[in-house]
Order: C-alpha cells, then structure tokens, then sequence
C-alpha cells in the first residue's frame, strides 16, 4: 500500500522521539510504501526551524535515511473549494494524497476526521497501528 504521513506524525517521530511511531514507520517502509510530498516536507522544515532550531539536523539525517517516494504539491491548487477543512493548510496534504494515489493517510490532525471520501483512507497512528 501506498501510505502517507502528515507533518505532525513527523515531527513527533523527529523531534519527540515517539517509540511507538517509530515502530510504525518501520512497519510502513518494511511492507509498504511511504509516501511523502514536498508540502509536508517544506512544511516540517519551517516549523522545525521556527519552533527547534537546533534539531534542524536531526531532521535532514532523519529524511535522508528512511525510504519514501516524493511527490510534487504544485504551489496553486484550483480545486480549493472540494475540501470543507478549516485549516487551509490541510488543503495541499489531502489534495496530494489523492492525486498521489495513495491508500491511507495517516495524521494526528482532527480536523482530517470530517472529510468523507473513499481514498484515501484517513487514519490515526492508533487505527493504522491497530489494523495493520
């Protein structure tokens, strides 16, 4: 499957050094494959530069060893109005989860739990660690 993570699952793995969230990422690059996009990733490094400067290189060693396919978020999005999401900033994760084909986005992020749509599917770590 084809899975991806949002910018909060990220940097509780990075930055609060989440055991269990770790395992879970090994699970998803051992039988799966972890997608990631430019938005997240630009994402974690502006709020790990804003927030945790000096974890900046934990971050780089972090996203230079795992395995992950990125995908291209393009910097204007016409189809805004197809997500009822508070957050605008959830927009461009959503809208490159579904054009990148992926099965199950995983985030901590409540506002995710009123979206009603077939794929991705939206999980929780705890669902997904649950399930799979």
């Amino acid at each position: 499957m084809r899975i991806m993570l949002d910018t909060n699952i990220l940097i509780s793995i990075v930055i609060f050094n989440s055991q269990k969230l770790k395992t879970m990422l090994i699970n998803i690059c051992e039988k799966h494959k972890l997608i990631l996009n430019s938005y997240i990733i630009q994402e974690l490094q502006e709020v790990i530069e804003r927030k945790f400067p000096n974890r900046k290189k934990d971050m780089e060693e972090f996203l230079f060893k795992i395995p992950y396919e990125l995908e291209y978020v393009p910097n204007t999005i016409f189809e805004k109005d197809l997500f009822n999401l508070r957050d605008i900033k959830d927009i461009p994760i959503l809208y490159s989860a579904i054009i990148s084909n992926v099965d199950i986005l995983i985030t901590g992020d409540k506002d995710f739990e009123s979206i009603d749509i077939d794929k991705p599917e939206i999980m929780t770590p705890a669902e997904f660690c649950e399930r799979y």
